[in-house]
């Protein structure tokens, strides 16, 4: 179990329900990406808390407790169901830690993540509902996107789950499916006359717009910015040695990572100490293999457009902003350095007049 705290925030990570704080109000799903239409789904549930003072460091109240909090809680599965079925790994737009940051900006008070195992898959809806749910969770409140499904094979749609919850006096809120209706006229056709379904915001949208390239629909369908968060290593030190210094990224192993080329990105530098605020900048990102100088391994480097310090060891958060190019090979270094004077000119341009 993980107590990640922040500036006085705290939320209450548990492995299983064992180890979950009860009574909860729970929000149901996979939550990848923690976008637009999750955090209607998780909404209901920050609304039905009861526990106004918050519950400071984690600590369980007394069992006598006359006033016993309910725990804002958002109950995902862990592994992802479909690495557990395809037995192949998930690169997901939010991985654990990202997630739990995003919840807690939300308000969310509790993340438990269930083990998906056989024998959870196992599970009928009935079953799922009376053990994990009301044994387990003690749930007093449940909210689900409209499309939910749970139980063995899928078989318990979110009607299912209002029924089945209705016998033990849970209220359960089903949150219509949210679409991006940006480039839909008054109708709800688009151009191509297909319905504002196929506009539903999903994490499998999200993944298509970032391996297109489509930041700026990216971080609408999100509500933010889609962002890299990783730890300063050193790498082969070519970007100095044609006078642009690049900071190399360790990402997690399971982050999802966007198209392969050059982004305009704003980046915060992380600090060491909580009384000491971050420090933002502006940058140029290049994804890829970097062609130029036969590389084979992708990596990720960032050239901050204001910063001549160390960044080794410090942690960036890179906030994309625009993709500018795809990835290319160049005749020579000084043609590749042509190019990204090019690149750092535009992207002054682009996040200067960014919001």
């Amino acid at each position: 179990m993980l107590n990640l705290s922040q500036n006085g925030c705290s939320v209450w990570v548990a492995s299983s329900t064992k180890l979950a704080l009860t009574p909860t109000a729970v929000a149901l799903g996979k939550f990848d990406g923690v976008h637009l239409g999750h955090q209607k789904v998780i909404q209901p549930v920050l609304q039905s808390v009861g526990n106004e003072e918050g519950w400071g460091d984690g600590e369980k109240l007394p069992e006598n407790s006359p006033q016993k909090p309910t725990y804002s809680t958002v109950v995902t599965f862990h592994p992802h169901p479909h690495e557990f079925f395809t037995g192949q790994p998930r690169a997901l737009l939010t991985p654990l830690d990202e997630k739990v940051q995003q919840l807690r900006s939300l308000g969310v008070e509790q993340l438990v993540l269930l083990p998906f195992d056989k024998e959870l898959s196992a599970l009928s809806p009935e079953e799922f509902v009376e053990r994990i749910l009301v044994q387990q969770l003690q749930c007093q409140r449940i909210s689900v996107g409209q499309d939910f499904c749970f139980g063995q094979k899928r078989t318990g749609t979110a009607q299912d789950l209002q029924i089945l919850a209705a016998k033990y006096k849970i209220p359960v809120t089903i949150v219509p499916i949210q679409t991006d209706t940006n480039d839909l006229p008054a109708n709800g056709k688009s151009v191509n006359n297909t319905s504002s379904e196929d506009h539903r915001i999903s994490t499998s949208l999200i993944r298509q717009t970032l391996q297109e390239g489509d930041i700026q629909r990216a971080t609408r369908l999100l509500g933010r910015p889609y962002t890299l968060t990783g730890l300063v290593i050193p790498g082969q030190h070519l970007g100095k040695t044609i006078g642009f210094p690049t900071a190399n990224l360790q990402l997690p192993k399971d982050k999802f990572l966007p198209r392969q080329g050059v982004y305009a990105v704003r980046v915060i530098i992380l600090s060491e100490t909580s009384d000491t605020p971050p420090t933002q900048n502006l940058g140029v990102m290049n994804i890829g293999n970097r062609p130029t100088v036969n590389g084979t391994d992708s990596s990720v480097e960032v050239h901050l457009l204001n910063w001549s310090a160390d960044l080794y060891g410090k942690n960036l958060v890179v906030q994309l902003v625009k993709f500018l190019r795809p990835e290319q090979k160049f005749p020579s270094l000084e043609a590749l350095k042509s190019q990204i004077q090019l690149d750092c000119t535009v992207a002054r341009e682009i996040l200067s007049t960014e919001c």
